[in-house]
């Protein structure tokens, strides 16, 4: 059975469509804010998230990069933002989908169905990672023993992360933290990575996780 994970702060909706969903034989779970879902979606692992913008306490926005941290799980935006940046905002972050309210169930019920042919259904990834030393919580954005990261060094992070054992190009790693404007300043990345190294390994001299392939890129060995 698919697990669908529905977030939205208006309860008639959550009913709506726990409701529907229920009838169609998918197993559903409801949260009406950000945080919640951030949890939910660690604790209960579903298949494909329904996902609001417009939540009290984090935008939905927010809510798609902190998932896209640590998870691959399809995400259909379902949000009262008809604009052509919000849609265009929620896509780059990561969405898979977009619908506007007020929809038809029945619309909704076929982009879930495309989404679910188009992507498949996808493991999430660890909501924790060990790393030496230390566990880097991807959904909570925090690192044991206080260590403190910049957005851009998390951004490196949870890319080598969630790809482990697997070379990250550094046109790659630049073009997907400063834009394709920058794939050639190389320089960006030896200087985070470095950051990285002293906040992160036992031995940043002597790096056991965060390695660089001269040349080519960063790899994180597990």
């Amino acid at each position: 059975m698919t697990r669908i994970l529905v977030v939205d702060d208006e309860p008639q909706i959550l009913r709506a469509l726990r409701i529907n969903l229920a009838a169609r034989h998918y197993e559903v779970a409801v949260a009406a804010d950000g945080s919640g879902a951030l949890r939910q979606a660690a604790e209960w692992r579903p298949d494909l998230i329904v996902l609001d913008l417009g939540l009290p306490d984090i935008d939905g926005v927010d809510v798609i990069h902190g998932l896209r941290g640590w998870t691959r799980t399809p995400i259909v935006v379902l949000s009262g933002r008809a604009g052509n940046e919000d849609k265009v905002g929620a896509l780059d972050a990561g969405a898979d989908d977009y619908v506007t309210k007020p929809f038809g169930i029945e619309e909704l019920l076929a982009r879930i169905r495309a989404v679910s042919r188009r992507t498949g259904v996808h493991e999430a990834e660890p909501a924790a990672v060990r790393l030496g030393d230390r566990i880097v919580d991807l959904v909570g954005k925090t690192v044991s023993g206080g260590v403190r990261l910049t957005p851009t060094e998390w951004h490196i992070l949870e890319i080598l992360l969630r790809n482990p054992g697997k070379l990250i190009p550094q046109r790659y790693l630049l073009a997907e933290v400063w834009g394709s404007n920058h794939v050639k300043e190389t320089h960006y990345l030896r200087q985070y990575m470095a950051q990285l190294r002293r906040k992160l390994e036992r031995d940043p001299a002597h790096p056991q996780h965060l390695i660089t392939e001269p040349g080519m890129g960063y790899r994180y060995t597990p």
